[in-house]
């Protein structure tokens, strides 16, 4: 199948956990089950999601990240020179600090052939067998530049540190590629909090300018000799814990340089809410260039957008986009811990069926 991603009906990855798999987890760290129990009941639950999506429409489907625990740190933590350990404190998101858990660097940095990423992709693709685009989802290596995770007695600057990072991710993506991954989805954080005003970078080493442009670098970097027929996307999410958020701002401080010169074939973008500014900062993006998915339906409740409202708004973001490089999504995945947000499975399937109609309703397909 040629993948043309992303899709004009799409969406960011994760989905809510049902209980069954909780209690399998749960139950499994406890010691009541074995592992090939708590897999058995994994396998069965990601066979009923990629049914179900396919089933509201999408052409596009995940595994809800339902083997993971966060939608960062299992992939951050399985690759070599880092561990993931618990911190004194969460992440602070608006009202609520996150349960603790973080990764940091104890060793020279590099890919692990043995990554379960891997194996896991594999049986999501057998599982969809063609009848949809199988989209993998991994954090962004500028994750990996928050300071607090940083070794700096390994890697005494940035500049040795990102070259490390960046093949190991090189490495990361030939993996996934021989695996059959041909839609491959890059989560960053990272960059929205470079477009948070309200976050001071003129105290530290290094300056925010800096910063953004080494991000852009690393993500180019990574993708340099990329197979021809691997799509790859950027998702910038401002956080997304139970219904929460960390970070507000426009994307006008990233546009000139994230928009304008990364190289990947699709922006994800939350425009759910004010705390994301309008969509003047779109005009960075080259005509013909890379799609933008907008995120105009709230993963974070689930009352439903009016539809008629999110069609305004596509042909508002029109004015700087072609329309036919724009895209509707989600703002962020259903449940980007296993936490979960705030509603219900049928009001997520009730979503991205929305989605998917409207989407119809637009373009065609």
């Amino acid at each position: 199948m040629t993948v043309k991603a992303p899709f004009h009906a799409d969406h960011v990855g994760s989905l809510l956990r049902p209980e069954r798999l909780k209690k399998a987890r749960r139950d499994y760290q406890a010691g009541k089950i074995e592992l090939a129990e708590l897999k058995q009941v994994e396998l069965e639950e990601v066979k009923r999601v990629v049914d179900k999506q396919i089933e509201v429409g999408l052409d596009v489907v995940t595994d809800g990240e339902f083997r993971r625990d966060w939608w960062h740190i299992d992939f951050l933590e399985n690759l070599n020179g880092f561990e993931g350990y618990v911190p004194d404190h969460g992440y602070f998101f608006e009202g609520v600090e996150t349960e603790p858990y973080d990764v940091r660097n104890i060793g020279k940095i590099s890919f692990n052939p043995d990554h379960p990423f891997i194996d896991d992709f594999k049986v999501l693709n057998q599982i969809v067998d063609g009848r949809a685009v199988a989209k993998q989802t991994i954090p962004s290596p500028n994750q990996l530049f928050h300071v607090d995770i940083i070794n700096n007695e390994i890697y005494p600057d940035y500049e040795s540190y990102a070259k490390d990072i960046i093949q190991a991710y090189r490495d990361a993506i030939q993996a996934f590629y021989d695996a059959g991954v041909r839609y491959l989805q890059i989560d960053d954080v990272y960059l929205a909090v470079l477009t948070s005003p309200e976050i001071d970078f003129d105290s530290g080493p290094y300056k925010r300018d800096y910063l953004i442009e080494l991000a852009v670098r690393v993500i180019n970097e990574i993708l340099v000799d990329k197979p021809e027929d691997l799509q790859v996307t950027t998702h910038i999410c401002r956080g997304n814990y139970q219904s929460t958020y960390a970070f507000s701002g426009s994307y006008q401080l990233i546009a000139p340089t994230v928009f304008a010169k990364e190289k990947v074939d699709g922006f994800f973008l939350e425009y759910d809410d004010e705390r994301s500014g309008d969509f003047e900062p779109l005009a960075h993006i080259p005509n013909g260039g890379a799609k933008v998915v907008l995120g105009l339906v709230t993963s974070k409740n689930g009352e439903l957008e009016d539809p008629e409202l999110i069609k305004a708004r596509i042909n508002e973001a029109a004015k700087y986009v072609p329309l036919d490089q724009l895209c509707l999504s989600p703002q962020c995945g259903f449940a980007s811990t296993h936490h979960g947000n705030i509603l219900t499975e049928d009001d997520q399937w009730n979503k991205l069926e929305h989605i998917v109609k409207i989407a119809k309703e637009v373009w065609g397909n």
